[in-house]
């Protein structure tokens, strides 16, 4: 007489879910405590600070829409738009004159970059506006012949003028730097198979290369338009009227340092928040081609799976 046993185990070769599916997560309670404490800690700094009278939040709800900061925010705004746009354009042709063959060329792009990354952008600023200092006339001239036309330094050199010069070609330095390190992340097949096609250099730069490495320009790109904004509150010190020139120059008048400088504090964080939620847009824009090449290689991975598991 012989007895059927039900057996559990596993067929040979096979795999044992049985683990699997009664898994949980485990209750991490060393993660709760932890975010418990952090949470009590910044609540409690929170209320210290919102009911701590020395930081005048009166006064800070009083000129936080003031018509002088609103004017030195748009300042701020405008100089860094047109900033990063100069900076931008020509960060990309000191990227490429560094990367071409041509000596001259990548001598220049590399003394650019020296220069402009090696000196503090306030002495910058600082130098550009005082140019009337060193040249009081700026002509067109003939070399070494006589001048065709000339201004007076102090009439083109304005702390506008200043203030956008400094910016944009500090910028351009560091742009520079950024695009030829986005555009050495595209593998160079990416270009020989475009000239073998009959693409110039030129057309394959712009249709096959850039869009390519925008995937890793952009998150850099991000970082120095955050910082941007900030640097503009360095031209104050050449009487340009931007945010925090605005809040310094009421707070010369009321004396109330603190409070203007929480006004100024509290518009660089909305400005630099609202970046960062347009930044990451941007970049899940130029991952989505990542995203697709992960959910193709997907179902592969599972059949793979499946298949050992028989």
């Amino acid at each position: 007489m012989s007895t059927n046993t039900t057996t559990n185990a596993p067929p040979s070769g096979g795999a044992d879910f049985r683990d699997v599916v009664t898994a949980h997560t485990p209750f991490r309670t060393g993660r709760l405590v932890l975010w418990a404490i952090i949470a009590i800690v910044v609540i409690d700094f929170v209320w210290i600070v919102a009911n701590n009278e020395n930081f005048g939040w009166p006064v800070v709800a009083q000129y936080f829409f003031d018509p002088t900061v609103i004017s030195g925010l748009y300042v701020s705004l405008g100089l860094t738009v047109i900033a990063m746009i100069l900076g931008v354009a020509l960060g990309l042709i000191i990227a490429i004159m560094r990367m071409s063959n041509d000596r001259l060329a990548k001598g220049f792009a590399s003394l650019f970059i020296w220069f402009f990354r090696g000196t503090p952008l306030l002495v910058q600023l600082i130098f550009w506006y005082n140019m009337s200092t060193l040249f009081p006339q700026l002509s067109i001239a003939i070399p070494f012949g006589p001048s065709l036309i000339s201004w007076d330094t102090n009439a083109v050199i304005t702390p506008m003028t200043a203030a956008i010069v400094g910016l944009a070609l500090n910028e351009a330095a560091y742009m520079a730097e950024i695009i030829r390190g986005g555009l050495l992340s595209v593998d160079r097949g990416q270009a020989e198979t475009a000239e073998a096609f009959g693409m110039t250099k030129g057309r394959a730069l712009r249709r096959i290369i850039i869009p390519q490495a925008m995937r890793s320009i952009v998150p850099p790109t991000g970082n120095q338009l955050i910082s941007m904004i900030k640097a503009t509150s360095l031209v104050s010190v050449i009487a340009m009227a931007d945010l925090l020139y605005s809040v310094q120059s009421i707070y010369n008048r009321t004396f109330e340092i603190v409070p203007m400088l929480l006004v100024a504090v509290i518009w660089y964080l909305l400005i630099t928040s609202v970046l960062n939620i347009g930044q990451s847009y941007i970049e899940a824009y130029y991952g989505r081609s990542e995203r697709r090449n992960g959910a193709t290689a997907k179902p592969a991975t599972v059949a793979a799976a499946e298949e050992a598991s028989h």
